[in-house]
């Protein structure tokens, strides 16, 4: 375009590489600034030093006049001397004649003969994207998704489970939502480089039993941490084995029974020493009994593991809050449908009943919890919002802003587990009982039954009657986080849309939850997933769930894996016998021949200390690396959701200093911001 005018004007340019692997480039680097006005001419941004990884340049932009209000920056690469290589942004910021400083967010690679186009950080709906002069706002929002939907594209994993991302390995993913460490994540990845890493190797094939449960402890001598040592204490003890449906890995089975289901005809003789000679409807309508209901697992066939059957189970237990606020066990049946040879088993039963009892509910924990509330009400939904965000919200939308840092990393860390964890050749396959076919069907039911309620916490509480409960830290700590986020969501959102029918009318919107309504929940109604937004307030507690799922959920069902399930038999993997079918029969060796082989047990470890482990580049929630907003309003909202966020560490640090064992998983500073591991 010919320049007008002839008055001079500098424009100051600062450009930022990122401090990532390889972020530097020695191609050229051209730039051109485009404004409501004018154009100015394409140059060469010749620097002496180079664009190094971590460095910042500036250069001075010459134009005949102003160029008016600046709505993109257009940059190109071309290879130097024949060398093509990659140019990671992080942003540019442009000084104007008018005294000005915009800030154009790019956090993206720039290829060798590739072009991009940086928006402005003032986010802007797509209705509202529009000058009278020029419309290349509406072309270039048109051009990314179109590009966009190109590379993130959807595919079926397994039929009645969230569609994924249609990549086979993480290495071909586009390099912007690759780990900025790869090559080393890939190595880290693996339960063998975790097996080393215990210094458990030499166990990894031995298919013996436990010759003792204290021979455990060998395998722990360098892997221990105070909850290990908790739970290695504790682990058959009612009262932990209570606690652990509180604030254990699984918070999310315990609901209050107010009517004892038919299938479990439990009688006031069976528990009366147990409820201190109350009788159950009593205890009930005083809301101090409580179901856990594994029947998501009736009828599903244990995985063969090291050429052993295995056995699963659908346990149903009773438990009783005590006046002491305590969470007791006060009986078990082991499968769903009552009968002479299933029997139900109590506290006053032998010692070795009750705790091979116990033994097959904490395994139909690990089923239930690993594929259900960990793989897919974190995991795979992460990556539903994920590629249903980068198909359809342009980078100058608000909501791409607020949900960039809750999808980093979540498309390769979920390619990496189902190639080397969940894949029928997969370490969790191999070792688990619920491996194999069992998975995949465990899976289409959780996906069946998943409801909209079920993933806001505040509803879900309310749903399973646990208002009240004492010491039930996952509940307090996750409601105030909840809160924090929905403050912060509430905020920042109302900001942009500014009535009911601006989020009506925003197209792009409407096609992001309707990807996530199709293809994440399959189009169920049931499910109370909304197909689209009628209002800001549906709106802002759909996105105040994501971020809570991405981040806080996935921290309290995640980050204790290694802590809870490294003692093996308070979270055993697998199971070699099936379970009991009459009382007074167990023996202390049948438990040792009903846990895990040593193989089974080691292999177990490997994959929960994988699992457990921080990302290399740990971000805490609500601390974002990328500098997307240079507005007054998000900017401040950001600052105030910090700081409540910190406001809220130090009250659980302090509460946690009071407690035997502290509830941990929901502060603030062990929460990543996205599913990232």
């Amino acid at each position: 375009m010919n320049m007008k005018g002839t008055a001079m004007v500098i424009y100051t340019v600062k450009t930022y590489t990122g401090n990532r692997l390889l972020a530097g480039t020695t191609s050229l680097i051209y730039i051109q600034l485009r404004g409501t006005e004018d154009w100015s001419e394409e140059q060469n941004l010749n620097c002496i030093h180079g664009f190094w990884q971590g460095s910042e340049q500036e250069f001075k932009i010459d134009c005949e006049a102003t160029l008016g209000e600046l709505t993109s920056v257009k940059l190109y690469s071309k290879p130097f001397m024949g060398l093509y290589d990659q140019w990671f942004c992080d942003k540019i910021t442009i000084n104007t004649p008018e005294g000005l400083e915009i800030l154009f967010p790019c956090y993206c690679w720039l290829d060798s003969n590739e072009t991009l186009f940086l928006r402005p950080a003032k986010a802007s709906l797509v209705f509202q994207d529009t000058n009278p002069m020029t419309k290349d706002g509406q072309k270039q929002r048109t051009r990314e998704l179109v590009e966009q939907q190109k590379l993130f594209r959807w595919r079926v994993y397994a039929e009645g489970t969230p569609q994924v991302i249609d990549y086979d390995t993480a290495t071909t993913l586009p390099p912007e939502v690759q780990f900025s460490f790869t090559k080393e994540a890939e190595f880290i990845f693996s339960a063998a480089k975790q097996l080393a890493c215990l210094k458990l190797t030499g166990l990894a094939d031995c298919r013996k039993s436990w010759e003792s449960i204290r021979d455990l402890e060998k395998i722990l001598c360098e892997n221990r941490s105070t909850i290990i040592e908790y739970c290695e204490e504790h682990w058959d003890e009612d009262e932990f084995f209570g606690y652990q449906f509180l604030n254990g890995l699984n918070p999310m089975m315990i609901q209050r029974c107010s009517t004892l289901p038919e299938k479990f005809p439990v009688t006031d003789d069976m528990v009366r020493d147990s409820l201190r000679g109350s009788s159950l409807q009593q205890e009930m309508e005083k809301g101090n009994i409580f179901l856990s209901d594994y029947k998501m697992l009736d009828g599903l066939v244990g995985n063969v593991v090291n050429d052993r059957q295995q056995y699963l189970t659908a346990p149903l237990v009773l438990l009783y809050c005590s006046p002491y606020g305590r969470m007791l066990p006060i009986a078990i049946q082991l499968r769903q449908q009552p009968s002479k040879d299933n029997p139900i088993f109590l506290p006053t039963d032998s010692k070795v009943d009750w705790k091979l009892a116990k033994i097959f509910v904490r395994n139909a924990e690990f089923a239930v919890h690993e594929i259900d509330f960990h793989l897919l009400r974190t995991h795979l939904l992460a990556e539903v919002f994920t590629v249903a965000t980068l198909r359809n919200l342009p980078s100058p939308h608000p909501l791409h802003k607020l949900l960039f840092p809750h999808i980093r990393y979540t498309l390769q860390i979920n390619i990496m587990a189902r190639n080397q964890l969940i894949s029928m050749d997969g370490t969790l396959s191999k070792y688990a009982g619920v491996g194999g076919e069992s998975l995949g069907k465990l899976l289409k039911r959780a996906t069946a039954s998943l409801t909209y309620s079920a993933l806001c916490l505040p509803d879900n509480i309310s749903e399973r009657g646990l208002e009240t409960v004492p010491h039930y830290y996952y509940r307090d700590d996750g409601r105030k986080l909840w809160d924090i986020i929905n403050k912060f969501v509430a905020g920042l959102l109302s900001h942009y849309y500014q009535h009911d029918a601006h989020v009506q009318k925003d197209t792009e919107l409407q096609c992001w939850i309707s990807e996530i309504f199709t293809n994440g929940f399959l189009g169920r109604d049931s499910s109370g997933i909304p197909s689209s937004f009628q209002t800001l307030q549906e709106l802002i507690k759909f996105v105040t769930m994501v971020i809570f799922t991405a981040s806080a959920q996935h921290a309290a069902v995640n980050n204790g894996q290694y802590e809870f399930g490294g003692w093996m038999p308070n979270y055993p993997t697998a199971l070699r016998k099936p379970p009991p079918m009459e009382k007074g029969q167990t023996t202390e060796n049948m438990i040792l021949e009903t846990l895990p082989d040593v193989s089974t047990t080691v292999n177990g470890m490997a994959v929960l200390a994988l699992l457990s482990k921080d990302a290399a580049d740990h971000y805490p929630l609500g601390h974002f690396p990328e500098n997307l907003y240079d507005e007054e309003v998000p900017c401040k909202l950001t600052e105030d959701f910090q700081k409540d966020l910190k406001k809220l560490s130090h009250f659980i640090e302090k509460r946690n200093k009071k407690l035997e064992l502290p509830y941990t998983y929901l502060n603030p500073k062990n929460v990543d911001n996205s599913v990232a591991i």
